[in-house]
């Protein structure tokens, strides 16, 4: 039976190659359009990839060329033909076209191929989502969030999910939104650590993943109001497990995206090299190395910084570190004024906590971790120390009351790991629509 003549196969782009010499069927929408004498050049995108689609006008018709020569970007539409390998198109493979049905022809498309500025592109994000570099980023995304989930189940993780409604601040009420539940007070989660340490005590080992809040007034390229976070939680465990988990996880989705997203990562001009070159062993420094080193950049001349012994890492800090480093570096052990209530003390009420950040290049912090104070009458002492509703913890404070025992978690930004993993600026682009102190459309 002539290729013709046969019937064709629903495939997606991505597929094409492992159907050369077979009929095929592409639904999508127009990407670009060119004519060349009696040659029409189509790109089509489903979403999976971009193919290139070639008419012949002696091959299909007049009628079919011309219906395909009046269709405009984003028209969606159905094809029929031949899947042929061919390594100057892109995916290295390309569509024969032998039919061609219009679904519905777009009007004017208000994004072009002009230059826009970042606020049109963010009121338009519903349309922008389809460019190649969008769509690069949000596949991407996916692939993070596949692997994270496959890490964990291989190490023994359950998956509990966290409420998003809140009766209290997991570390404050300062950057919360309240919301009227029936009548009283609540909030919109900025965590689900501590739920995650109940349903840990029950499970052993459990993670909570899901999107949480922040009521910060900030404007800086690495904040948004609504992110999403995974938040792993560990019973019998210390810091070193913390740590070794959390660079295990990230090291693991490197090579996750090396085998699996080139494509995406030839879209968004982002050399493989960069990632290959983070798989091996991060720095581990304590805060006070990090501090006496900082001070002296700062004494050089190296770094321009507000920054004092005591004082969390700013922006500027954080960048130098990942300069200075070219790798993701583990900052432990940090002053308890700097970190939140929970976080368990390394000896005595003086000494730095048992937490952790890792900050890494050009993204800053993408990991916040710690040991979690186990001791009932320390933990009472610390609520009451941070002016926290007490009745709203009594819950909380049940898990030291019945088998407390040394734990450890950590939370990783999905948003911001994406930011680091594809080399993009700004968190806006690493979420499909993003929420900040300006934007909640649309």
């Amino acid at each position: 039976m002539s290729t013709e003549a046969s019937e064709a196969r629903d495939v997606r782009v991505r597929d094409l190659p492992s159907h050369a010499g077979r009929r095929v069927r592409l639904r999508g929408w127009v990407y670009n359009l060119r004519e060349k004498g009696k040659l029409q050049f189509l790109l089509l995108r489903d979403g999976s990839g971009i193919a290139q689609c070639v008419l012949l006008k002696k091959e299909v018709g007049e009628e079919l060329f011309e219906e395909a020569r009046a269709l405009t970007q984003e028209s969606s539409i159905e094809l029929t033909g031949e899947a042929r390998l061919d390594e100057r198109a892109p995916g290295g493979a390309e569509v024969r076209v032998d039919g061609l049905r219009t679904v519905h022809r777009a009007g004017p498309y208000p994004i072009g191929k002009k230059e826009h500025g970042p606020g049109f592109l963010m009121d338009h994000r519903h349309l922008w989502l389809r460019s190649k570099r969008q769509a690069a980023l949000m596949r991407l995304r996916h692939e993070l969030i596949q692997g994270w989930r496959e890490f964990l189940d291989r190490e023994g993780f359950f998956c509990v999910d966290s409420p998003i409604f809140t009766p209290n601040a997991c570390e404050g009420t300062s950057t919360l939104f309240e919301v009227d539940y029936f009548g009283e007070p609540a909030y919109l989660t900025q965590s689900g650590q501590l739920y995650a340490e109940a349903a840990a005590m029950a499970l052993g080992r459990v993670y909570c993943f899901g999107p949480v809040f922040r009521a910060e007034k900030s404007k800086t390229r690495r904040h948004l109001t609504e992110f999403w976070m995974l938040e792993p939680e560990i019973a019998f465990a210390g810091l070193e497990e913390v740590c070794d988990l959390a660079e295990g996880l990230l090291r693991a989705t490197l090579r996750r995206v090396l085998e699996r997203r080139r494509p995406e990562l030839e879209d968004l001009g982002r050399d493989p090299a960069v990632l290959e070159a983070w798989d091996r062993p991060w720095p581990r420094m304590r805060y006070s190395e990090v501090a006496e080193l900082l001070g002296a950049w700062k004494e050089e001349g190296r770094l321009d910084s507000q920054f004092q012994p005591g004082d969390d890492l700013g922006a500027p800090d954080e960048t130098a570190l990942g300069e200075h480093f070219g790798l993701p570096v583990h900052i432990t052990h940090w002053p308890a004024e700097v970190k939140a209530f929970y976080m368990k003390r390394e000896d005595g009420e003086d000494s730095p906590v048992l937490g952790v950040d890792i900050i890494a290049p050009g993204a800053g912090e993408i990991v916040g971790g710690s040991v979690r104070e186990d001791d009932l009458a320390t933990l009472e002492r610390r609520i009451r120390e941070h002016g926290l509703p007490e009745e709203a913890f009594s819950w909380y404070l049940d898990l030291r009351r019945y088998g407390s025992v040394p734990h450890a978690g950590f939370g990783v930004g999905l948003e911001r790991t994406l930011a680091w993993i594809a080399g993009v600026e700004h968190l806006r682009e690493c979420i499909p629509f993003p929420r900040t102190l300006q934007r909640l459309r649309p």
